[in-house]
């Protein structure tokens, strides 16, 4: 898992930011002004910066010309300007996204995902074991001590989803969203037929029913 710095001077924002990522299993480092945020980026390793405009002691935009001097680490932009000059400034400073608040929690942590997936930092390894199955990610296949399993790259792509964003509830709504597109004409109850066939097939006792709200994928410990 990746090392997250949160630079956001709202201490409750920066807060439920630590908190809404905490469980999907990367280590999280708030930091509340433009001071100590190059201070932390230069005292550990880390993979991705969600980084506020307006801080104290030093501007978001000055820390990120900063970071930009040593690293192509992402950085996203968390701001409450939202005006175009301010994101094009952004980007000719090298920064990797930009959201403006209010802002989904939900959506940050999909957009972090995708910035980590391209920067290399992959969140799911090509193959996994779930007890004596093992799944391929890669060639979309799943296996265990009988042979090859039966199963739709569908199927393997809800598995990666859920276990990207481990620890954290996805609706039905997302779910559908991000493996079949807003616009496509399939209905909620799709995604219930898929998470009993991936239970039913792969024998899996971590993917979670949250009544009246989704799925997430949770490992006991």
């Amino acid at each position: 898992m990746a090392t997250l710095l949160i630079v956001e001077d709202d201490k409750k924002t920066n807060e439920a930011i630590c908190e809404y990522l905490k469980p999907t299993g990367h280590t999280v480092i708030p930091a509340y002004d433009g001071r100590e945020a190059l201070q932390f980026f230069r005292q550990n390793g880390i993979d991705l910066v969600v980084l506020d405009i307006m801080l104290p002691c030093i501007s978001g935009l000055s820390v990120l010309h900063e970071i930009r001097k040593s690293s192509t680490v992402p950085v996203l932009m968390l701001t409450a300007i939202g005006d175009e000059h301010t994101q094009v400034t952004s980007f000719d400073e090298q920064a990797d996204d930009y959201m403006t608040k209010p802002f989904s929690m939900v959506l940050l942590g999909k957009r972090i995902t995708a910035l980590l997936r391209r920067s290399g930092q992959a969140l799911t390894p090509q193959k996994m074991t779930f007890g004596d199955v093992t799944v391929d990610f890669s060639g979309y296949t799943a296996s265990d001590s009988n042979g090859k399993i039966d199963i739709m790259p569908k199927e393997i792509d809800l598995l990666r989803l859920l276990v990207e964003h481990k620890g954290l509830v996805l609706t039905r709504t997302q779910i559908l969203d991000e493996l079949w597109g807003a616009d496509y004409p399939i209905i909620d109850r799709t995604v219930d037929t898929y998470i009993k066939n991936l239970r039913k097939k792969l024998r899996l006792d971590c993917i979670i029913t949250v009544k009246g709200i989704g799925y997430k994928y949770e490992v006991q410990t």
